[in-house]
């Protein structure tokens, strides 16, 4: 059976039956776990069908999918917040460590701000590559995969053989939602990313605005972080919310 046709049948079944497992395509088509999990990604990436934990769903009107902002949307949010959020977090950055920082608009404010050059960093955000390949950086890694072109994050199997080798001294990171002690993003792939980074770093930072607290969203990355760098307009949080934190 050709790719095509394989795309076909988990298209069939996924539109007949509303969703479809990896387990379900590895046995339906004999490939492996890494395969339809590939094939999945290159659905979703078609607007084709929806990433869920485990597998997929059929695409509906007013799906998770059309709630997701792009990166370009982002940009133009909460710009002043982010930047002094950013400003702060500079502060943290020490010479000669090695730190990660994953995808966001609030990690691309960061990047620009990072106060030193004697760092090596490590991303899987192309925007946040291209922000520091401007910089002389001692050592500038950005590690490859499935591209997400809506947040411009690399993601999947070959992103987390990558990092999973990988140690820091920090892992930087951003979210969708803040939400009873738990730390949630959109896309399970790109949840998974951050969620190893932070696994693999001594200390645990997350770079998130305001308008984050008291949302949630698909995937939670994170329950606890050493650090939460959030607020510079205190008093737009409720009282209930500041006594979470």
């Amino acid at each position: 059976m050709l790719k095509q046709e394989k795309l076909d049948v988990i298209l069939e079944i996924v539109n007949t039956r509303g969703t479809i497992t990896v387990k379900e395509i590895m046995n339906r088509l004999d490939i492996s776990d890494m395969t339809a999990r590939r094939y999945l990604q290159e659905l979703a990436d078609k607007d084709l069908l929806v990433r869920v934990h485990g597998g997929a769903e059929k695409l509906r009107s007013g799906s998770l999918l059309a709630n997701e902002r792009s990166n370009i949307e982002k940009q133009g949010l909460q710009i002043a917040e982010k930047q002094e959020i950013a400003k702060f977090a500079g502060h943290l950055v020490e010479e000669r460590e090695t730190i990660f920082i994953g995808p966001g608009t609030t990690l691309e404010f960061f990047a620009r701000e990072l106060p030193i050059d004697n760092i090596r960093v490590v991303t899987n955000s192309l925007p946040v590559f291209i922000i520091l390949n401007e910089r002389k950086l001692t050592d500038l890694i950005l590690i490859g995969g499935n591209y997400r072109e809506i947040t411009g994050a690399f993601v999947g199997t070959l992103t987390l053989q990558d990092i999973e080798s990988l140690q820091f001294s920090k892992a930087f990171v951003s979210c969708n939602g803040i939400k009873d002690h738990a730390i949630a993003t959109f896309s399970e792939d790109e949840g998974e990313v951050q969620k190893l980074a932070l696994n693999n770093a001594n200390k645990k930072i997350l770079l998130a605005d305001h308008s984050k607290f008291n949302k949630f969203d698909f995937f939670i990355l994170s329950i606890t972080l050493l650090i939460l760098i959030r607020l510079f307009q205190i008093q737009k949080l409720s009282d209930k919310t500041l006594k979470i934190l």
